[in-house]
C-alpha cells in the first residue's frame, strides 16, 4: 500500500465524508472544474441538475436570446410606503381622518398589527407629489433625484401578493415560496445560466442599513437551497476582509496555498471516485473560485481610484463603506466584472409609527444614489444590457395605524397593492403599467403577481421560467413554482 492509500484509507476511517468536506475549507478540484466552469456540457449538466443531458435545456445558457445580460435587484426591506413616495391618491385628503369604508376592504383579513384596531382612519400622504417624465408619473417630494430619471423607468403600480408578515414576505418574493429551503432568485440565474467571469461569482449579495432596530436579514435569502452550493449568494462585506475566510491565513504565501490546493485536488478527486457526489464537485469550485477571487475581488472592490464626480453623483454616503450609496457604486463594478446577480439589501422601511419623519430619513439614503446607479449604468452604456430593479416586499395600507396626526401617524402591512420600479435593458420606459383604486387599496386593473414578476424577469434574461427546473426528492422544482406568467406589455 502507497503513501496515498494510507492517506485514503485515514481520511475513509477518522472522518464522514461531509466532516471531511466541511472541514477541508481550502480543497478543491481540478478534474471537475472544466466541466463545473462550462456548464452547458453534458456532464455538467448531469451535475448541476441532477437530470440526464438535454432535460433541462436552460442549465447553462438561455432558451433564446436575452435582452438583459445582467441584474442589480435593490432590494427595499421592511416595504416603503408606496402612498408616501410613488402612488399618490388625493382622495385620501379629501377624506382624511374617515373609516376606510368596508365596501373597499370587503372583509379582508388584516395583519397582527391593526386586527385589534376599532377604526381604520385614512391617512393621505404628508408630502407633496408632482407628476414627471413623458408618461407623466406621480412621485413625491422625498425622491428628487429619482424623479430626474422619470423617463427611464418603468413602474409597476399594481404589485401584489399573499404574505402578510416580513419575513415570509421577502423569503416569497426572493425565493418563490414562503416557506424556507428554496433556492434564491439569484441562485437560479446562476444555476440557469453560469457566469461570465470565470474569476468572481455569478450571485453577488451586499446589505446595507438605512436605521436599526429594523427587520432582520437572513442568508436563506440568498442561499442556493437545494440547488448545488456553488450556485449561493456570496456575501461581499465592507473592509479588510471582504469575503470571509478569501484570505491567506498567517505565514501562507499564494505559492504555499496553491501547493496546498493542488495536493487537495487529489484528495478530492479520490472522494469523488468512492463516492459519486456531486456536491464534492460544487466543493471544489468553490475552492478554485475562492483562490482566483483573491486578485479579483480587492480589484473589483477598490474605489480609490473612482474620480470625484462619480463619488458626487452617488452623493456623500458613497465614500462610507458598507452604506446604500457606496453599495450601489460597488454594484457598478461589479458589473462592469460582468457579475450576472448582484442583490443589494437595504433595511429600514418598517414604518408602523413615526412615518413622515422615519421615511424622510429612510428615502434620503437610498434616492441620490439609487438615480445615479442608472446614470452611471446609462453613461457607459451598460443600462443597454443590465436591469435595475428597486422595491420592497409589499406596500402599505391607507389607513393609519395607531393615533392619527397630521406630524404623525403609522402605515401597516399591504400585500394587496404596491409599487416597484424597474430601468435599462428589455422594458418600455418612461412608463406606468396598473393601477389601483382611489384608496390606493386594491388594485383594479393589470395585476402582477410576484410569480409574474419573476417570471418576467427569467424571460428578459433568456429564461423559460417554466423550463428552468431542479428535481429534488422526487419533484421537479421552480422559481415560480406552479404559477406566474410573463407580463408582456412591460417588454421594449
Amino acid at each position: 500500500m502507497d503513501i496515498q492509500d494510507q492517506i485514503f484509507d485515514n481520511v475513509h476511517d477518522q472522518l464522514s465524508r461531509r466532516n471531511f468536506l466541511g472541514q477541508s475549507s481550502v480543497g478543491l478540484g481540478a478534474i471537475a472544474l472544466a466541466s463545473l466552469l462550462n456548464p452547458s456540457s453534458a456532464s455538467a449538466t448531469s451535475l448541476f441538475g441532477g437530470t440526464s443531458p438535454g432535460e433541462n435545456p436552460a442549465v447553462g445558457k438561455p432558451h433564446f436570446p436575452p435582452k438583459v445580460k445582467r441584474v442589480i435587484y435593490l432590494f427595499q426591506s421592511g416595504a416603503p410606503s408606496q402612498l408616501d413616495l410613488f402612488d399618490y391618491k388625493p382622495k385620501l385628503e379629501t377624506m382624511w381622518g374617515q373609516d376606510l369604508p368596508e365596501s373597499v376592504r370587503k372583509g379582508q383579513r388584516l395583519t397582527g398589527m391593526t386586527a385589534g384596531q376599532s377604526r381604520f382612519p385614512l391617512a393621505a400622504s404628508t408630502f407633496k407629489f408632482a407628476q414627471y417624465g413623458p408618461d407623466r408619473m406621480w412621485m413625491s417630494e422625498l425622491l428628487p433625484h429619482t424623479a430626474r430619471i422619470a423617463g427611464d423607468l418603468t413602474f409597476i403600480r399594481s404589485m401584489n401578493t399573499e404574505a402578510i408578515n416580513h419575513d415570509p414576505a421577502v423569503t416569497f418574493f426572493q425565493t418563490g415560496s414562503q416557506q424556507a429551503g428554496r433556492p434564491s432568485f439569484g441562485s437560479w440565474v446562476s444555476y440557469g445560466l453560469g457566469s461570465d467571469n470565470q474569476n468572481m461569482p455569478a450571485f453577488v449579495v451586499l446589505l446595507s442599513k438605512g436605521r436599526d432596530g429594523d427587520q432582520p436579514l437572513y442568508a436563506k435569502l440568498w442561499s442556493n437551497g437545494f440547488l448545488p452550493s456553488v450556485h449561493q449568494g456570496v456575501v461581499f462585506r465592507s473592509g479588510p476582509d471582504p469575503v470571509y475566510y478569501l484570505n491567506n491565513p498567517p505565514g501562507i504565501d499564494r505559492p504555499s496555498r496553491r501547493r496546498m490546493l493542488d495536493y487537495l485536488t487529489k484528495l478530492h478527486q479520490e472522494q469523488y471516485k468512492q463516492v459519486l457526489d456531486p456536491e464534492i464537485n460544487s466543493r471544489m469550485a468553490q475552492y478554485e473560485m475562492a483562490y482566483r477571487m483573491q486578485t479579483s475581488v480587492p480589484e473589483t472592490l477598490d474605489i480609490s481610484k473612482e474620480p470625484d464626480y462619480i463619488f458626487d453623483m452617488y452623493g456623500p454616503d458613497s465614500r462610507k463603506p458598507g452604506t446604500f450609496a457606496a453599495n450601489c457604486l460597488l454594484a457598478r463594478k461589479l458589473v462592469e466584472k460582468d457579475v450576472k446577480f448582484v442583490q443589494l439589501y437595504h433595511q429600514g422601511w418598517d414604518q408602523h409609527g413615526n412615518l413622515p419623519n422615519d421615511i424622510r430619513i429612510q428615502a434620503k439614503s437610498v434616492d441620490q444614489a439609487s438615480a445615479a446607479l442608472v446614470m452611471d449604468l446609462k453613461q457607459r452604456g451598460l443600462l443597454d444590457d443590465t436591469l435595475v430593479i428597486w422595491g420592497g416586499e409589499f406596500g402599505r395600507g391607507p389607513y393609519s395605524q395607531g393615533k392619527l396626526t397630521r406630524e404623525n401617524y403609522g402605515r401597516d402591512h399591504h400585500p394587496r397593492a404596491f409599487s416597484v420600479w424597474m430601468a435599462g435593458a428589455g422594458v418600455k420606459k418612461g412608463m406606468v403599467y396598473g393601477q389601483t383604486d382611489d384608496f390606493g387599496y386594491n388594485v383594479v386593473n393589470q395585476p402582477v403577481h410576484v410569480h409574474d414578476f419573476q417570471a418576467t424577469v427569467l424571460h428578459l434574461l433568456g429564461v423559460d421560467h417554466e423550463k428552468l427546473t431542479f428535481k429534488s426528492q422526487g419533484r421537479r422544482y421552480r422559481l415560480t413554482d406552479v404559477h406566474g406568467k410573463v407580463v408582456k406589455p412591460l417588454l421594449a
